[in-house]
């Protein structure tokens, strides 16, 4: 990672490009470039600025996020791209990594994840929003509950640590995001692969995909 990232911010909404220019310049190893209001605008300003991240709205007048990063993409590969967004939902998920985004993230979340996806992706890193992961995977968690007492299944505590780890965050980071030591994540996580029957994080994540729960991640 470089020392410091340097980003671009792209949404039609003014104010929301300075509430996040805001929430970014306070971080040391973040330095916002430029922000501007739409796909068009990227990517010019990509053409005669170095960048490292560029965070995108997904859904704007005139040049969609979606067509904007798969532009941005083709032109300049190696910038990382986050979608932003209020689709919490499968097609939106998979449309934005088809079109070539680093990191999925919802408007609704706390700014941390933000943080969290820009600095992944300029690791290049895939970051999706454990939000958006517990609900696309909510059919399951329901199905799960309709067989307690059956073998295999897991509790709804197992399959959410299943998931975070199924999408790439280690034990510490969902120790912190859910409140729990990391010795308990260890152990639900052991649980409910050995409920499951599942050895190893490619048989999790043949599982994942089957349920749905990565579908093209």
């Amino acid at each position: 990672m470089h020392q410091h990232l340097r980003i671009l911010l792209v949404d039609d909404h003014e104010t929301v490009r300075h509430g996040l220019k805001l929430v970014l310049q306070r971080e040391p190893d973040l330095d916002v470039v430029g922000d501007v209001g739409g796909g068009d605008e990227a990517i010019e300003c990509a053409r005669s600025e170095p960048l490292d991240v560029i965070v995108m709205d997904v859904s704007m007048p005139g040049m969609s996020g979606l067509v904007a990063t798969r532009r941005l993409k083709e032109m300049q590969p190696s910038v990382a791209i986050v979608s932003l967004t209020r689709h919490a939902d499968r097609a939106s998920l998979q449309e934005s990594l088809r079109a070539g985004t680093s990191g999925y993230v919802l408007k609704q979340s706390s700014h941390l994840e933000l943080l969290r996806a820009i600095r992944a992706a300029a690791n290049g890193q895939q970051y999706v929003d454990p939000a958006l992961v517990h609900h696309l995977a909510a059919p399951f968690i329901a199905a799960q509950r309709k067989q307690v007492g059956t073998p295999g299944t897991i509790s709804d505590r197992e399959s959410q640590v299943l998931q975070l780890v199924a999408v790439g965050h280690s034990n510490k980071d969902i120790a912190a995001r859910l409140t729990l030591s990391v010795k308990t994540i260890e152990l639900h996580k052991a649980n409910a692969m050995q409920k499951l029957g599942l050895h190893g994080r490619i048989a999790l994540l043949r599982y994942a995909r089957h349920h749905g729960w990565l579908d093209d991640v």
